[in-house]
């Protein structure tokens, strides 16, 4: 067990929205540090000037603060580690670049782009061929004096191999002679990726390394970056692949074509936030104990690392479906109304509806908080239907007793004293039980002329009740009349 206080980073480019797969890798490192009682930091990785996006910073911190990963130290709360932009830090670098060129480890590499792109064009598989590498001492005083453009490259080993040990995939060996010579520093100052992120890991006491599977083949050059400057390398933790289904039922790596991919795209399809949560911490990792429903405190009081799968997780849209109504289910009323409110709104704009009644009809309905105009659509306006949607077989209701349920009930419901719920229960079933006909007989033709559709969330006292008494009585003489 690593005895150092745990670590952990998120380090996103400001380059767009929160894909599915950064905000997995945000919560594991949160998961790893809050599981060992350790921090977790936030730090903005800007280096790549020309792919910035504006507004992608506060997309990040909105992010975070709504699926409730509060870290510890960021560019937004300080920490004694700053600043946690590396755009800020643009001056740490290049000392240590330069550090390494004294000690024979890295060199000033002048080759233009032209040369760097009539290179990739001829060689096989497009890779710098080291022609500075070993210039003379004389030659590069000279080009520097003179104001060439230069970077700065890493000196990478000839000859054997390097190894490194990952948590979750094991020992993983690469080929010296497959790693190009790096560069470190570009020639307009700022730092590659690979570069900043192994001197501000170091800077910031980042102990645990948690990102995806695809950069374990480039893991070997930021261990012999450490090596070089003979600083400590960190824990490093892989984590698989996010897959997508595919129409033909094979799979590949999620994107777009799957569906929704972003945090705000999922939120906007109507998922809640706890149950994207919940969801996408189980892509990659497997609990000891045989449940799948977890609040964010229990998932960082139940996450091992050892738990992480090296097998490539699917995406399974039908899961999160169901995890989301489960979320849904388990809400209290007031909770659910609350969230469900902007989509109410479209049906019922400022008109006042029972909310208890739609809460207690649509939470065990609703899968998707998007499904909720169109299931309430007839309340909004009575659709035109055709007379025939009055016959049941099950109900045994036909044109000619529908109309004289509908007459009885209206005439019946007139004089109701309370229009609630319980009244409109107690008073159609008494009704029912007086004419002498199954409960079913007399309620389809009721919701039938009140909804105008044969599929409703709720039955004909929630219809009546969410209606309204004016409302409500207009519909049923609306449908007595197409009956008659």
């Amino acid at each position: 067990m690593d005895k150092r206080v745990v670590r952990t980073r998120f380090a996103p480019s400001p380059t767009g929205f929160m894909h599915v797969g950064n905000l997995r890798t945000a919560l594991y490192e949160y998961l790893i540090a809050k599981s060992q009682g350790g921090q977790f930091v936030l730090r903005i990785e800007d280096t790549d000037q020309e792919r910035l996006v504006e507004g992608a910073v506060q997309v990040i911190y909105n992010t975070l603060a709504q699926v409730g990963l509060k870290h510890d130290e960021g560019p937004d709360v300080g920490g004694a580690f700053g600043p946690y932009i590396q755009s800020e830090r643009k001056n740490l670098y290049r000392p240590y670049a330069e550090q390494l060129v004294r000690e024979g480890k890295a060199y000033y590499c002048f080759c233009t782009k032209e040369r760097l792109e009539s290179l990739h064009n001829e060689k096989e598989g497009g890779g710098y061929d080291r022609h500075c590498r070993n210039l003379p001492e004389e030659e590069v005083k000279a080009l520097l004096e003179k104001g060439t453009p230069y970077v700065i490259r890493q000196k990478m080993p000839l000859e054997g191999s390097t190894t490194f040990h990952d948590v979750v995939y094991g020992d993983i060996t690469i080929e010296n002679k497959e790693l190009e010579d790096q560069i470190l520093l570009k020639s307009d100052g700022y730092p590659t990726y690979n570069f900043a992120n192994v001197v501000d890991d170091h800077l910031m006491h980042i102990t645990h390394v948690v990102r995806g599977c695809e950069y374990l083949t480039s893991t070997p050059k930021y261990n012999l970056l450490y090596e070089a400057f003979g600083w400590e390398v960190p824990t490093y933790v892989h984590l698989p692949l996010i897959m997508g289904k595919n129409e033909d039922g094979s799979v590949s790596k999620l994107s777009k074509r799957h569906g929704a991919t972003g945090f705000a795209d999922l939120l906007a399809e109507g998922y809640l936030t706890e149950a994207i949560v919940n969801y996408i911490a189980l892509l990659g990792w497997c609990p000891k104990e045989n449940r799948e429903l977890f609040t964010l405190q229990e998932l960082a009081e139940n996450f091992s690392i050892d738990g992480i799968s090296k097998s490539p997780a699917v995406f399974d849209y039908e899961k999160l479906r169901w995890f989301n109504a489960e979320y849904i289910r388990a809400m209290a009323p007031e909770a659910f109304l609350q969230i469900a409110a902007p989509y109410l709104q479209k049906v019922f704009g400022d008109r006042p509806y029972d909310g208890a009644v739609l809460a207690s009809i649509l939470q065990p309905r609703v899968v998707q908080l998007t499904q909720i105009p169109e299931m309430l659509d007839f309340f909004r306006e009575l659709p035109d239907y055709p007379a025939e949607f009055f016959i049941n077989k099950k109900s045994k209701t036909n044109l000619e007793n529908s109309a004289e349920m509908l007459k009885a009930a209206i005439e019946t419901l007139e004089s109701l004293p309370e229009w609630t719920m319980d009244s409109l229960h107690e008073t159609l079933l008494s009704l029912a039980q007086r004419m002498g006909v199954k409960n079913g007989t007399l309620l389809w033709p009721v919701r039938i002329a009140a909804a105008g559709v044969q599929v409703t969330p709720g039955g004909a006292m929630e219809i009546l009740a969410i209606l309204g008494r004016d409302e409500a009585l207009r519909r049923l003489r609306l449908g007595l009349a197409k009956l008659n």
